[in-house]
């Protein structure tokens, strides 16, 4: 029988702040389900030694949002302090924010597993670990920022890129979030962690556990789950459920298993994994050279990705790191859209679950653990949310695919919306623009292959589509040819090819 463990708390240098109550407390006196006791809220991490609380009034929300709130309305006697030297793992730079930088350049010629990763490596901003040794790397991060060339032609933007998390060890982004919350873990004792997931959160925590000689539990909904992600938690060794529900309903199962075992939880409302998940905003502003984009474009699933890389980008404007922050706008899938729904109707206020419907699974779901934090993002960055049918989808990922680049499906949400805001004039032609990537495309091989043997869309869905879409869906697919075995064979598609 497992019994429960009595944890202590492993560093004074942050606590944990309900987005909803404003209630404080240390890491270790989270709940299981990391839930407020008080109001049901999430938590997010704040280093009280890093970042000091601003004099803004707004209350119920974290200090960094309240401070960046008020210097946005032109108080900046209400600004974070520009830098408030901390003990990180290595110690405190020698010269301030550009210390850091030099160090955090630094680091990536060293050998060290954490200086390699592309969390870690920026760990000054991490102070949540108490002994560097507990932390758990695959030498995650780190991971590209393209130019999109012909995307961005195609659009009429003048800067396209892309950000493509996907280029993590187990091809998502999950990894640089867990890596941080798998180490809180790892710090803390337990043997068991666990999952809900839609596949790319139990590839990562598998991974993740295995590395460190921990076990994992995965969740996921019967036949829901594309076969390429479902097979890394088998190849890791996770103990994997297949349950006869979707993802929602996996996640109130594994709410109710944390508060009765010592399995400790790491789907996305673990604040820790989204401390992780920040660190490509860190990236992606050292890769412009300390400069953001006017615009980053995120998937919307879960919705905890967007407010990690809103947090991020928030805390390194309070720092001093960056001067100005990029609007942040989320895409959801037209079967999966309750922020859609909420933002455009209620404008974040009022939010209603919907039953999820969409070939992308990864954003797959209906009722997102981090919607209220991903609200305000929208609002302290000035962002848009948008959504995408499943035909604007399929072109989407297509395009990205002739840069050179695969994506999974729900990546390329991030392109589909684009092309609306465009059209919209909420992202101008002369404006910079960085599309998160979240997925690699080798996560759901089997979602390309039927784009390109045009099996993906139904024949009603092809009917719905203009001619104009249904043009380019045609130029893009490109089907394996059965021939004979001779060169002259060879020889006349390649003929074929050149006329075009």
């Amino acid at each position: 029988m497992m019994e429960k463990q009595t944890l202590s708390e492993p560093t004074t240098a942050h606590r944990l702040h309900c987005i909803g109550c404003g209630a404080e407390i240390a890491g270790a006196e989270a709940a299981e389900d990391f839930r407020c006791r008080e109001c049901g809220n999430l938590f997010e991490v704040e280093y009280p030694e890093l970042l000091v609380r601003g004099s803004s009034s707004r209350e119920k929300t974290s200090p960094i949002l309240a401070a960046n709130d008020a210097a946005r309305m032109g108080h900046p006697d209400s600004i974070l302090a520009p830098l408030k030297p901390t003990k990180g793992l290595n110690g405190p730079p020698s010269h301030g924010v550009e210390g850091w930088k030099e160090l955090w350049r630094r680091r990536r010629l060293s050998r060290g597993p954490l200086d390699r990763s592309g969390v870690w490596r920026f760990r000054e901003l991490l102070p949540f670990m108490a002994d560097e040794r507990n932390v758990v790397t695959l030498e995650e991060g780190n991971t590209p920022l393209y130019h999109l060339p012909r995307c961005a032609a195609s659009l009429g933007v003048e800067d396209l890129f892309a950000k493509h998390q996907g280029m993590n060890p187990t091809g998502s982004f999950k990894d640089t979030g867990m890596t941080a919350a798998l180490s809180v873990a790892h710090e803390r004792g337990f043997e068991w962690v666990a999952c809900a997931s839609t596949g790319n959160t139990s590839a990562s925590m598998a991974a993740y556990a295995a590395r460190a000689g921990m076990r994992s539990l995965v969740l996921i909904p019967e036949g829901k789950v594309a076969w390429g992600k479902l097979s890394q938690s088998l190849d890791y060794g996770a103990v994997t459920c297949q349950l006869k529900t979707d993802f929602d309903g996996c996640v109130s199962v594994l709410a109710e298993l944390v508060r009765r075992a010592p399995v400790y939880l790491l789907n996305s409302v673990n604040p820790y994994r989204l401390e992780g998940q920040k660190t490509a905003a860190i990236e992606m502003a050292e890769s412009l050279d300390w400069q953001v984009p006017d615009h980053l474009i995120v998937p919307g699933g879960n919705l905890a990705n967007s407010s990690a890389l809103g947090k991020g980008f928030l805390e390194l404007r309070a720092l001093g790191l960056i001067d100005r922050l990029p609007r942040i706008s989320v895409i959801q899938a037209d079967g999966a859209n309750p922020l859609f729904l909420s933002w455009t109707e209620h404008k974040g206020k009022k939010f209603s679950p919907v039953e999820a419907h969409t070939r992308a699974s990864a954003i797959r779901i209906g009722n997102p653990a981090s919607w209220k934090k991903a609200v305000g993002i929208l609002e302290s960055t000035g962002g848009w949310c948008e959504q995408a049918s499943e035909q604007e989808i399929a072109l989407a990922k297509a395009e990205i695919g002739a840069e050179g680049i695969g994506c999974e499906p729900a990546s390329a949400v991030t392109l589909a919306g684009l092309k609306k805001l465009v059209a919209q004039g909420h992202v101008g032609k002369q404006e910079s623009v960085v599309l998160l990537l979240t997925g690699h495309t080798l996560k759901d091989p089997e979602y390309t292959i039927d784009f390109h043997r045009g099996k993906l869309l139904t024949a009603q869905e092809t009917a719905a589509m203009g001619a104009d879409q249904r043009k380019q869906m045609e130029a893009l697919a490109s089907a394996p040819q059965v021939l004979e075995p001779t060169a002259e064979a060879v020889m006349r598609v390649l003929e074929a090819a050149v006329r075009g």
